[in-house]
């Protein structure tokens, strides 16, 4: 049964409701939009990298010694496979071919806050780029990275 208010009347007879097409409710336009956020997880360093890296009383003459040297603006979302923060503005990538690569944080986010890892929303080029993408941490802060260094094993 069709209610008066949505313009239909009800004839004298109960039976049959009667439309006037011309004061039918409109049908609006939906539009669905869909969103994709990627979570990268904290990851442990690789062994080598983690005695010599990460120990106390950190000693550049302790075999092996790690270099850092210049990396490309934009790196593959799915190529990320961990974070570690590392220092004070700058986080470990763990790379899923092996490779480490720091990424150094805009001025005021502390590295510190990506402890539990971070989202990123991709873009169509499936990259994460140098002051263009946020990284945002579990703990809510949102930081741009500012560079990126490839970190580079020598000896051992």
């Amino acid at each position: 049964m069709v209610l008066p208010a949505l313009g239909g009347d009800v004839s004298p007879q109960g039976a049959y409701p009667s439309v006037d097409p011309a004061a039918a409710p409109v049908a609006e336009q939906v539009s669905i939009q869909q969103s994709v956020t990627v979570r990268i997880s904290p990851r442990p360093a690789p062994a080598p990298m983690q005695s010599a890296f990460f120990a106390p009383g950190f000693d550049n003459t302790v075999e092996p010694r790690f270099i850092e040297r210049k990396f490309g603006k934009c790196l593959p979302i799915n190529a990320i496979f961990g974070v570690q923060p590392v220092t004070n503005s700058s986080l470990l990538l763990i790379l899923r071919d092996n490779r480490m690569i720091t990424a150094q944080l805009e001025k005021g986010c502390q590295a510190r806050q990506f402890y539990s890892g971070f989202l990123v929303k991709p873009n169509a080029d499936g990259q994460v780029c140098v002051s263009r993408d946020a990284l945002l941490s579990r703990t809510g802060a949102s930081c741009q990275i500012s560079g990126f260094k490839q970190i580079i094993q020598l000896g051992g």
